[in-house]
């Protein structure tokens, strides 16, 4: 049993600034487990679609209208999780990743807790998020953490939407 690992959840850019990459490799092995996921592998960010690829390239310009979270352990990111900016009361979370290694120590929910922190501060009155069908450990943290699924607001087949009240 490995020892537990002091993990800290800050946003990025800014609090981060240590953990220069931010959220580049996490975002990375995300898009690609999950183009793998939906059959459709790729040998590399290379040949992502190009809505992932900007994403990977310039996490801060994609994302400069939303919050990112970090979650690092000494000068590492090791897990992330976008909260999109206020939209007719609601935000999304999107993008959560934790590293591998790191998986089984807390990190996802820490995140999505300090998801609901920032929205609540926001004045936000629910976060909603959208998750694939066959991520069902993903599916039990957003359940255990009180999301309940809702209407879909997105037209791809195989997502479960979900959300949750501030």
């Amino acid at each position: 049993m490995s020892a537990q690992r002091e993990v800290a959840i800050v946003r990025w850019p800014g609090q981060a600034s240590s953990a220069e990459q931010g959220p580049t490799g996490l975002l990375a092995a995300y898009h690609l487990q999950t183009q793998a996921e939906k059959g459709e592998a790729v040998a590399g960010v290379d040949d992502l679609p190009d809505r992932y690829r900007v994403e990977i390239a310039d996490p801060q310009a994609v994302f400069a209208d939303d919050v990112v979270l970090l979650a690092l352990s000494g000068d590492s990111a090791v897990g992330c999780l976008v909260v999109t900016a206020p939209a007719d009361g609601r935000s999304e979370a999107k993008r959560l990743w934790t590293d591998p290694e790191f998986r089984g120590s807390g990190i996802a929910s820490s995140l999505v807790g300090a998801a609901l922190a920032h929205a609540a501060d926001g004045g936000v009155s629910a976060v909603r998020l959208s998750v694939w069908k066959w991520r069902a450990g993903a599916i039990a943290l957003y359940e255990r953490l009180g999301f309940t699924v809702t209407e879909s607001w997105d037209e791809r087949d195989d997502l479960v939407c979900m959300e949750r009240a501030v």
